[in-house]
């Protein structure tokens, strides 16, 4: 029920070398203990897009056979992480050696040029094969700011120490889980995609058997329901940060992630095909 479509397990020879490189580089880092704020969990939103973009070429096939396992859902978050969780390592050595001003510049940076590089090939893709079709992916990108901020002020009014406490990383995870929402639900109603997980699958299903469906969509719960969990969640974090800030973002930007690499997924391939 929970396990979506196209869930591949890589060959174990693809996939024990990964999990321990992964398992060596989350062990350094521990050992290492680089700060964690509220810029070290922005730093690491273009590594979230830069993986949906990873995984969105492989669904166009634009990896060879041998590596192409690697960029399959879930390995791709795996993979992900070690490139990500090594140039955090590098960044660290970098400020500490006082080459930089902050470890948090050096991941942004890095890993807003690997997005952007990858992203361009996706579209260039699209552009190749006469299938870019960016409008809708731009509307969601606007609506879902204004879902975010409509959120936020919301909860800034009602639950003010959750927002102060929590501050731009619990924005940051209303707005990543409000880009998957919008975003599934234009694909959903508009684009004619397909859900692949079974879950989110119901709730759209739901919408769908709805008397608004005929004069909204089945979208709108799913979005809702989305970012009403995303504020419950913050709210639920409250605490935990204020008494553990590193430990509460560290999950606070993981919770993020499952919303910005599939919104982002979603906004790249339908924009490409």
């Amino acid at each position: 029920m929970v396990v979506p479509e196209g869930f591949v397990v890589p060959p174990w020879y693809l996939l024990v070398p990964l999990v321990l490189v992964l398992a060596g580089i989350v062990a350094l880092l521990w050992a290492l203990e680089p700060p964690v704020t509220d810029a070290t969990v922005v730093a690491f939103a273009p590594w979230m897009m830069f993986g949906s973009t990873l995984h969105v070429l492989h669904k166009l096939d634009s990896y060879p056979s041998t590596v192409e396992p690697l960029f399959s859902a879930p390995s791709v978050y795996l993979t992900t992480a070690v490139v990500a969780g090594f140039v955090w390592i590098v960044a660290s050595f970098v400020y500490a050696a006082g080459l930089q001003p902050s470890i948090e510049r050096v991941v942004g940076v890095v890993g807003t040029g690997f997005f952007a590089v990858f992203a361009m090939f996706v579209l260039f893709t699209g552009w190749e094969l006469g299938t870019l079709q960016p409008f809708w992916p731009a509307i969601a990108i606007v609506v879902t700011g204004i879902v975010t901020a409509i959120a936020w002020i919301a909860l800034s009014l009602w639950y003010t120490d959750v927002a102060a406490v929590t501050g731009v990383t619990g924005a940051f995870v209303v707005f990543s889980q409000a880009l998957d929402g919008v975003s599934t639900a234009i694909g959903y109603d508009v684009l004619g995609a397909h859900e692949e997980i079974p879950l989110s699958r119901l709730v759209l299903e739901a919408g769908a058997d709805l008397p608004t469906y005929e004069y909204v969509g089945a979208g709108w719960l799913f979005v809702l329901v989305k970012v009403a969990l995303a504020l419950v969640v913050v709210g639920l974090f409250k605490e935990y940060v204020r008494e553990a800030p590193r430990q509460g973002r560290i999950l606070l930007a993981l919770i993020a992630a499952v919303g910005l690499g599939p919104g982002t997924h979603n906004l790249l391939l339908f924009a490409a095909t």
